[in-house]
C-alpha cells in the first residue's frame, strides 16, 4: 500500500490505470524526488476544511466542480485515498489534529454535546500539548486564521495554545441568531464574532468574505515571516453551512452555490501556493490539505459529496470520517497516490520530528510520523483506524477489513443499532461498505472485536469539558 509514484506532468485523474509496466522510470522518478528532508527545519502549512467531501474534489471524481489548484497540487504531492479525519463532527475532530491525540484522552468528545457551543464553559484544556506549541518551542512563528471551535473563552483562545497570532471566529458560522434561528433562543447568543487574538474585531462580519479575508491574512502572514520557520494552520469556515461566497465566485460554479464556495477555496489554495513559490519557500515548506470530516448530508444540495463512500459528517461509515488529503512538498515528496492509511493525528508526531522537537516521555499520542510514507522509505506508516462517535468507540480498521459494534446515521430520525454479531466489510474490494462478510470470516470479526477490547482497556474516556454551559 505504499506510494504510486507519477511524473508531475502525468494524468492521474480517477479511474486513470498508473500501473505501468515500466517500473524502472517510477524507481527512478523515486530516487531523484523522493530525497530526505532538509536539514533546516520546514515551514508548515495546514489548509483545514470544513464539511469538505471525499468526493467534493475534481482530483477525488466530482464531475463539475473545477478544482484546478487543488487537482495540480495532487499532481504534483502525495494524495491521500485513505487518509482520515480524527472525528466526524468538527471540536473532537480540531482537538485530534492539534494533538495528535485521540478526542476521549483530552476530553474533547461527549455522548452529549458532540461539539461547543457559543454558550460552553470550556475548553481544549491548558494541560494538552499543541502542534502550535511544540512548533513555537523550536523557534516557530504560529499563526491560527479561521475557525477555532475548541473553545471561545479567553483562556481556550488559540493564543492561549501556542499560536502567536489568530484572526478568525470562534465556533462555527451558523452559530448565530444572524443566520440560524434555532440559536435565537431565551438565553440570547451573540452575534458571530470575528477575533484578532484575544478581541472582537467585528460582530457579524460579512461571511462573502471570509475567505479572501482569510487568504490575505495567510499570504501576509508568510510573507512577514519568510526569514524564520513558520507554521500556519489555515481552518476555513467552508463548505460549513451557511453557504457565502465572494462576488468573484458567486454564480460561476456548474454546481451551485456549494460548487462556488468549493472553487473559491481552490482558488486560496492556489494563492497560498503561489505565494510559497514567490517567495522561494517551496523547496523547505510542507503544506498540507484536508478536511475536518465528511460532507453534512442532511443538508442536501449544500451539503456535499462523499463520492463511492456509505453516508456522511457525524456517522462512523466512512463518508465520515475518511477526507480528501493532499501532502505537497518539491523536492521532498515525489509526485504519487497512496492507498497506504493515514490520519490527522499523524500530523503532530511528523512536525515534531521534522522541526527536531523532543516530545515528553510521558505524552500518549495516537499519531506516527508520516515521513517515511512521504519520502518512499516505507510503503505503510499505521495499519488501525479507531471511529468514535461522540466518546463511544462504535468501529475499528485494521489493514483492508473493519468492524461496525454499532451503528447510526448522522442526524435524523433513526436510533443507534447494536450489531452482535458486529457488521464486517472488505474495504479495499467494497470501500461503500454495502456488503456484510461476517459470515464468511468470523475469525476476522473476532480478531477485530478483540483488538477492540484491547483499546478499550487501554482508553479510558477523560470526563468530557463539552457538556457544561453558562446559566441564562
Amino acid at each position: 500500500m505504499g506510494v504510486v509514484r507519477v511524473s508531475p506532468g502525468h494524468d492521474v485523474s480517477p479511474g486513470h490505470d498508473v500501473s505501468w509496466p515500466f517500473g524502472g522510470l517510477v524507481l527512478l522518478l523515486f530516487l531523484v524526488a523522493g530525497c530526505a528532508a532538509p536539514e533546516e527545519p520546514p515551514n508548515i502549512i495546514v489548509i483545514f476544511a470544513d464539511d469538505l467531501g471525499y468526493g467534493d474534489v475534481g482530483a477525488y471524481g466530482h464531475p463539475t466542480i473545477r478544482t484546478p489548484h487543488l487537482d495540480q497540487m495532487a499532481l504534483e504531492g502525495v494524495r491521500f485515498t485513505q487518509f482520515y479525519a480524527g472525528a466526524s463532527v468538527c471540536t473532537p475532530s480540531r482537538a485530534a489534529l492539534l494533538t495528535g491525540r485521540l478526542p476521549v484522552r483530552s476530553g474533547m468528545a461527549s455522548d452529549g454535546s458532540r461539539v461547543l457551543f457559543p454558550d460552553s464553559r470550556y475548553g481544549l484544556p491548558a494541560s494538552e500539548l499543541t502542534l502550535a506549541e511544540v512548533l513555537r518551542e523550536e523557534g516557530y512563528a504560529t499563526a491560527a486564521l479561521g475557525k477555532w471551535h475548541l473553545g471561545h473563552r479567553a483562556a481556550y483562545l488559540p493564543t492561549r495554545h501556542g499560536f502567536d497570532v489568530f484572526f478568525g471566529i470562534p465556533y462555527s458560522n451558523d452559530m448565530s441568531p444572524a443566520t440560524n434561528p434555532r440559536w435565537d433562543r431565551a438565553q440570547g447568543f451573540p452575534p458571530l464574532p470575528l477575533m484578532r487574538n484575544e478581541e472582537i474585531a467585528e460582530e457579524e462580519p460579512d461571511q462573502h468574505y471570509l475567505t479572501p479575508r482569510l487568504t490575505a491574512e495567510a499570504t501576509a502572514f508568510m510573507e512577514a515571516h519568510q526569514d524564520q520557520p513558520f507554521f500556519l494552520y489555515l481552518a476555513h469556515p467552508f463548505p460549513h453551512v451557511p453557504l457565502f461566497a465572494s462576488p468573484d465566485y458567486a454564480g460561476t460554479s456548474a454546481a451551485g452555490l456549494y460548487g462556488d464556495v468549493i472553487e473559491e477555496l481552490d482558488g486560496s489554495v492556489g494563492e497560498i501556493l503561489a505565494a510559497v513559490r514567490r517567495l522561494g519557500l517551496e523547496r523547505r515548506t510542507l503544506v498540507v490539505f484536508t478536511s475536518d470530516n465528511g460532507p453534512w448530508l442532511t443538508r442536501g444540495v449544500e451539503g456535499g459529496s462523499a463520492g463511492p463512500l456509505r453516508d456522511g459528517k457525524g456517522t462512523t461509515w466512512e463518508g465520515g470520517l475518511r477526507v480528501p488529503a493532499i501532502a505537497w512538498w518539491p523536492g521532498t515528496i515525489a509526485p504519487g497516490v497512496t492507498t497506504a492509511l493515514a490520519s490527522t493525528l499523524d500530523l503532530l508526531p511528523t512536525a515534531a520530528q521534522l522541526a527536531g522537537a523532543t516530545l515528553p516521555d510521558t505524552l500518549v499520542l495516537d499519531g506516527v510520523d508520516l515521513m517515511p510514507l512521504l519520502t518512499g522509505t516505507q510503503d505503510a506508516v499505521r495499519d488501525t483506524v479507531f471511529y468514535y462517535r461522540g466518546a463511544q468507540l462504535w468501529a475499528v480498521r485494521q489493514g483492508p477489513w473493519k468492524v461496525h459494534f454499532t451503528t447510526q446515521s448522522a442526524y435524523v430520525g433513526d436510533i443507534p443499532v447494536t450489531h452482535d454479531p458486529p457488521l464486517l466489510f472488505h474495504l479495499e474490494h467494497d470501500p461503500a461498505e454495502r456488503l456484510n462478510v461476517a459470515p464468511q470470516h468470523p475469525e476476522v470479526a473476532m480478531r477485530l472485536q478483540q483488538l477492540a477490547a484491547e483499546h478499550r482497556a487501554a482508553t479510558p474516556p477523560t470526563p468530557s469539558w463539552l457538556d457544561a454551559v453558562d446559566s441564562p
